[in-house]
């Protein structure tokens, strides 16, 4: 849920992850999901790995005949914001990100690997179930859990 001052709040294994990544410094990596009304992010680690993925990716282009454009690919994985999170996990998303992801004022984390998304619970709702449902249902047992402790 979106807090004060416009905050939003890391789940605690997310944020122990990212503070690790780190070398202790909380700082999320963020960036809009290429297909996906989502975000992507990560910790400060998976910046180092992105130079391999990118001559992976054109390894593998190359080898399948396949046209590889370098700079666009890069400018894909390099065009995240590194947002800065305090030791509550408290942290602002930037403008764009709101906007590209339709965010409004709740998120749902799905972790995934050495990346993880970040949705509008709405967004995730119109996905398909075939793919998402796992998500979909984790999402809504989160919400009805929150709701259940605001009652008390």
């Amino acid at each position: 849920m979106k807090g004060e001052k416009d905050r939003f709040v890391l789940p605690p294994d997310f944020r122990k992850a990212l503070k690790e990544s780190g070398d202790g410094r909380k700082e999320l990596c963020l960036q809009l999901h290429p297909t996906l009304t989502c975000l992507v992010a990560f910790g400060l680690s998976r910046e180092a790995e992105l130079d391999l993925q990118l001559d992976r990716e054109e390894e593998n282009a190359l080898r399948r005949g396949e046209p590889f454009n370098r700079q666009l690919r890069s400018s894909q994985l390099f065009g995240f914001l590194k947002v800065p999170f305090d030791d509550s996990g408290r942290f602002v998303l930037p403008a764009r990100f709101v906007k590209g992801a339709r965010i409004t004022d709740r998120l749902y984390f799905q972790g995934a690997g050495p990346e993880f998304l970040i949705f509008n619970p709405d967004e995730l709702m119109t996905l398909d179930p075939t793919d998402w449902r796992h998500a979909q249902l984790a999402c809504e047992d989160l919400a009805e859990d929150a709701l259940a402790k605001a009652k008390r």
